[in-house]
Protein backbone atom coordinates (compact mmCIF):
# COMPACT_ATOMS: atom_id res chain seq x y z
CA UNK A 1 0.00 0.00 0.00
CA UNK A 2 1.20 3.49 -0.69
CA UNK A 3 2.36 5.09 2.22
CA UNK A 4 0.29 7.66 3.83
CA UNK A 5 1.53 11.76 3.85
CA UNK A 6 1.48 11.64 7.36
CA UNK A 7 1.68 8.85 9.33
CA UNK A 8 -0.01 8.73 12.50
CA UNK A 9 0.67 7.35 15.74
CA UNK A 10 -0.62 4.54 17.14
CA UNK A 11 -0.49 1.53 19.27
CA UNK A 12 -1.51 -2.05 19.90
CA UNK A 13 -1.78 -4.58 22.42
CA UNK A 14 -3.18 -7.99 22.57
CA UNK A 15 -3.79 -10.96 25.68
CA UNK A 16 -5.49 -14.06 25.96
CA UNK A 17 -8.70 -14.01 28.21
CA UNK A 18 -8.94 -15.56 31.38
CA UNK A 19 -11.16 -18.61 30.41
CA UNK A 20 -9.25 -19.05 26.84
CA UNK A 21 -6.69 -21.08 26.51
CA UNK A 22 -4.95 -19.67 23.39
CA UNK A 23 -5.47 -15.83 22.20
CA UNK A 24 -7.53 -16.65 19.00
CA UNK A 25 -7.52 -12.86 17.69
CA UNK A 26 -4.64 -11.21 15.70
CA UNK A 27 -3.76 -7.28 14.69
CA UNK A 28 -1.89 -5.02 12.50
CA UNK A 29 -0.66 -2.06 13.22
CA UNK A 30 1.18 -0.02 10.64
CA UNK A 31 1.09 3.47 10.94
CA UNK A 32 3.82 3.26 8.07
CA UNK A 33 1.34 2.15 5.82
CA UNK A 34 -1.98 3.75 7.29
CA UNK A 35 -3.59 0.13 8.26
CA UNK A 36 -4.20 -1.15 11.39
CA UNK A 37 -6.46 -4.58 11.64
CA UNK A 38 -8.26 -6.47 14.47
CA UNK A 39 -9.37 -9.97 13.35
CA UNK A 40 -11.19 -12.12 15.75
CA UNK A 41 -11.22 -15.63 14.70
CA UNK A 42 -14.28 -18.44 15.16
CA UNK A 43 -14.56 -22.04 14.43
CA UNK A 44 -12.53 -25.13 15.69
CA UNK A 45 -10.34 -24.42 18.89
CA UNK A 46 -7.22 -24.99 16.21
CA UNK A 47 -9.28 -22.87 13.01
CA UNK A 48 -9.95 -20.05 15.02
CA UNK A 49 -6.28 -18.55 15.24
CA UNK A 50 -5.73 -20.05 11.86
CA UNK A 51 -8.44 -17.51 10.54
CA UNK A 52 -7.92 -14.45 12.54
CA UNK A 53 -3.95 -15.00 11.38
CA UNK A 54 -4.70 -15.05 7.88
CA UNK A 55 -7.02 -12.10 7.96
CA UNK A 56 -4.08 -10.39 8.89
CA UNK A 57 -1.08 -12.06 7.01
CA UNK A 58 -3.36 -11.62 3.93
CA UNK A 59 -3.95 -7.36 4.50
CA UNK A 60 -0.47 -7.04 5.50
CA UNK A 61 0.66 -8.63 1.62
CA UNK A 62 -1.19 -6.31 -0.17
CA UNK A 63 1.03 -4.04 -2.56
CA UNK A 64 1.08 -0.45 -3.05
CA UNK A 65 -1.61 1.27 -4.66
CA UNK A 66 -1.79 4.75 -6.53
CA UNK A 67 -4.81 6.07 -4.80
CA UNK A 68 -7.01 5.77 -1.55
CA UNK A 69 -10.43 4.52 -3.44
CA UNK A 70 -7.46 2.02 -5.12
CA UNK A 71 -6.42 0.61 -1.18
CA UNK A 72 -10.09 0.05 -0.24
CA UNK A 73 -10.55 -1.41 -3.19
CA UNK A 74 -7.53 -3.36 -2.85
CA UNK A 75 -8.84 -4.75 0.73
CA UNK A 76 -12.03 -5.54 -0.62
CA UNK A 77 -10.97 -7.67 -2.78
CA UNK A 78 -8.28 -9.30 -0.52
CA UNK A 79 -11.39 -9.97 1.93
CA UNK A 80 -13.21 -11.56 -0.47
CA UNK A 81 -10.78 -13.72 -1.97
CA UNK A 82 -9.78 -14.55 1.83
CA UNK A 83 -13.35 -15.34 2.33
CA UNK A 84 -13.85 -17.78 -0.47
CA UNK A 85 -10.79 -19.80 0.29
CA UNK A 86 -11.64 -20.44 3.76
CA UNK A 87 -15.12 -21.49 2.68
CA UNK A 88 -18.25 -20.74 3.94
CA UNK A 89 -22.00 -21.82 4.60
CA UNK A 90 -25.31 -19.34 4.12
CA UNK A 91 -26.30 -19.04 7.59
CA UNK A 92 -25.14 -17.01 10.41
CA UNK A 93 -22.46 -18.81 12.38
CA UNK A 94 -21.96 -19.02 16.03
CA UNK A 95 -18.60 -18.19 17.46
CA UNK A 96 -16.94 -20.98 19.11
CA UNK A 97 -19.07 -23.64 16.32
CA UNK A 98 -16.74 -26.84 16.02
CA UNK A 99 -17.65 -26.73 11.71
CA UNK A 100 -16.73 -23.29 10.93
CA UNK A 101 -13.22 -21.28 10.34
CA UNK A 102 -13.85 -17.63 10.13
CA UNK A 103 -13.03 -14.52 11.24
CA UNK A 104 -14.40 -11.24 12.00
CA UNK A 105 -12.30 -7.77 10.48
CA UNK A 106 -12.46 -4.38 11.12
CA UNK A 107 -9.77 -2.79 9.03
CA UNK A 108 -8.90 1.11 9.91
CA UNK A 109 -7.15 3.11 6.86
CA UNK A 110 -5.71 6.82 6.97
CA UNK A 111 -4.10 8.70 4.56
CA UNK A 112 -3.88 12.61 4.97
CA UNK A 113 -7.29 13.52 6.03
CA UNK A 114 -9.14 10.86 4.52
CA UNK A 115 -10.55 7.90 6.21
CA UNK A 116 -12.30 4.76 6.01
CA UNK A 117 -13.21 2.29 7.98
CA UNK A 118 -14.52 -1.65 6.66
CA UNK A 119 -15.44 -4.28 8.22
CA UNK A 120 -17.62 -7.81 8.77
CA UNK A 121 -18.86 -9.59 12.03
CA UNK A 122 -18.67 -7.62 15.34
CA UNK A 123 -15.38 -6.10 16.33
CA UNK A 124 -15.59 -2.43 16.41
CA UNK A 125 -13.72 0.44 14.88
CA UNK A 126 -14.96 3.95 17.78
CA UNK A 127 -13.69 7.50 16.91
CA UNK A 128 -12.99 9.78 20.18
CA UNK A 129 -13.27 13.57 18.97
CA UNK A 130 -14.40 16.60 20.80
CA UNK A 131 -14.91 14.62 23.58
CA UNK A 132 -17.34 12.58 21.98
CA UNK A 133 -17.41 8.89 21.20
CA UNK A 134 -19.22 7.65 18.02
CA UNK A 135 -18.87 3.71 17.10
CA UNK A 136 -18.56 3.86 13.63
CA UNK A 137 -18.80 -0.06 12.82
CA UNK A 138 -22.24 -1.43 12.96
CA UNK A 139 -22.25 -4.99 14.35
CA UNK A 140 -23.13 -7.75 12.21
CA UNK A 141 -24.40 -9.82 14.34
CA UNK A 142 -27.83 -11.98 15.05
CA UNK A 143 -28.62 -9.66 18.21
CA UNK A 144 -28.40 -6.39 16.26
CA UNK A 145 -30.88 -8.38 13.65
CA UNK A 146 -33.24 -8.73 15.89
CA UNK A 147 -32.99 -5.22 17.96
CA UNK A 148 -32.86 -3.70 14.62
CA UNK A 149 -35.80 -5.94 12.38
CA UNK A 150 -37.79 -6.94 15.57
CA UNK A 151 -37.38 -4.05 17.41
CA UNK A 152 -36.45 -6.14 20.35
CA UNK A 153 -35.00 -4.34 23.86
CA UNK A 154 -31.22 -5.64 24.37
CA UNK A 155 -32.51 -7.45 26.62
CA UNK A 156 -34.83 -9.45 25.04
CA UNK A 157 -32.41 -10.01 22.05
CA UNK A 158 -30.03 -10.88 24.35
CA UNK A 159 -32.33 -13.92 25.37
CA UNK A 160 -32.44 -14.91 22.13
CA UNK A 161 -30.34 -18.49 22.21
CA UNK A 162 -28.26 -17.65 19.02
CA UNK A 163 -27.90 -14.00 19.94
CA UNK A 164 -24.10 -14.19 20.09
CA UNK A 165 -24.70 -15.32 16.42
CA UNK A 166 -22.55 -13.25 12.97
CA UNK A 167 -24.01 -12.45 10.47
CA UNK A 168 -21.60 -11.91 8.33
CA UNK A 169 -17.84 -12.79 8.78
CA UNK A 170 -14.69 -13.67 6.67
CA UNK A 171 -15.41 -17.44 5.87
CA UNK A 172 -18.33 -17.75 7.06
CA UNK A 173 -20.66 -16.51 4.21
CA UNK A 174 -20.05 -16.54 0.88
CA UNK A 175 -20.02 -14.10 -1.07
CA UNK A 176 -18.79 -12.22 1.63
CA UNK A 177 -20.46 -8.79 2.27
CA UNK A 178 -18.24 -6.03 3.45
CA UNK A 179 -19.70 -2.72 4.81
CA UNK A 180 -17.23 0.41 4.52
CA UNK A 181 -17.76 3.81 6.07
CA UNK A 182 -15.80 6.59 4.06
CA UNK A 183 -14.94 10.01 6.62
CA UNK A 184 -12.94 13.00 7.20
CA UNK A 185 -10.68 13.44 9.90
CA UNK A 186 -9.86 15.94 12.02
CA UNK A 187 -6.67 16.95 14.54
CA UNK A 188 -6.97 15.28 17.20
CA UNK A 189 -8.99 12.39 16.12
CA UNK A 190 -8.40 8.94 17.97
CA UNK A 191 -9.26 5.91 16.82
CA UNK A 192 -9.86 2.75 18.53
CA UNK A 193 -9.94 -0.29 16.78
CA UNK A 194 -10.85 -3.38 19.38
CA UNK A 195 -12.52 -6.91 19.30
CA UNK A 196 -15.78 -8.05 21.46
CA UNK A 197 -13.37 -8.67 24.44
CA UNK A 198 -12.77 -5.01 24.76
CA UNK A 199 -15.58 -3.56 24.29
CA UNK A 200 -17.91 -5.66 26.09
CA UNK A 201 -16.14 -5.46 29.74
CA UNK A 202 -16.39 -2.00 29.46
CA UNK A 203 -19.15 0.71 29.44
CA UNK A 204 -19.54 3.52 26.26
CA UNK A 205 -18.46 6.25 29.03
CA UNK A 206 -15.28 4.12 30.36
CA UNK A 207 -14.13 3.90 26.66
CA UNK A 208 -14.38 7.48 26.50
CA UNK A 209 -12.75 8.34 29.29
CA UNK A 210 -9.96 5.66 28.21
CA UNK A 211 -9.42 7.39 25.15
CA UNK A 212 -9.50 10.78 26.25
CA UNK A 213 -5.92 11.81 27.10
CA UNK A 214 -2.38 10.25 26.68
CA UNK A 215 -0.12 8.56 23.92
CA UNK A 216 -1.79 5.53 22.18
CA UNK A 217 0.11 2.91 23.97
CA UNK A 218 -0.61 5.17 27.16
CA UNK A 219 -4.73 4.62 26.18
CA UNK A 220 -4.37 1.05 25.16
CA UNK A 221 -2.10 0.25 28.52
CA UNK A 222 -5.73 2.16 30.40
CA UNK A 223 -7.67 -0.25 29.02
CA UNK A 224 -6.87 -3.03 29.17
CA UNK A 225 -6.54 -2.54 33.29
CA UNK A 226 -9.71 -1.79 33.78
CA UNK A 227 -11.39 -4.60 31.37
CA UNK A 228 -8.85 -7.30 33.11
CA UNK A 229 -10.36 -5.94 36.73
CA UNK A 230 -13.36 -7.52 35.28
CA UNK A 231 -13.87 -11.18 34.50
CA UNK A 232 -12.11 -10.80 31.12
CA UNK A 233 -13.45 -14.41 29.87
CA UNK A 234 -12.53 -13.28 26.08
CA UNK A 235 -9.56 -12.71 24.50
CA UNK A 236 -8.95 -9.03 23.97
CA UNK A 237 -7.27 -6.75 21.12
CA UNK A 238 -7.25 -2.98 21.06
CA UNK A 239 -5.48 -0.98 18.31
CA UNK A 240 -5.14 2.67 18.92
CA UNK A 241 -4.87 5.81 16.66
CA UNK A 242 -3.94 9.26 16.85
CA UNK A 243 -4.49 10.91 13.64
Amino acid sequence: MTPPTSPASSAARSERGKARQRNEDAFLDCPQQGCWVVADGMGGHRARHMASQSVVDSLAALPAQDTFDQRIEAVRRCLQRLSRRLGGEDRPTAKGSDDTMGSTVVVLLLDGRRAACIWAGDSRCYLWRSQRLYQLSRDHSLLRQLMDEQRLSLAQAQAHPDSRALTRAVGARHPLKLEVLELSTHPGDVFLLCSDGVYQGLTHVELGSALDKGTPQQVVDRLFTAVLQGPARDDLTAVVVRS
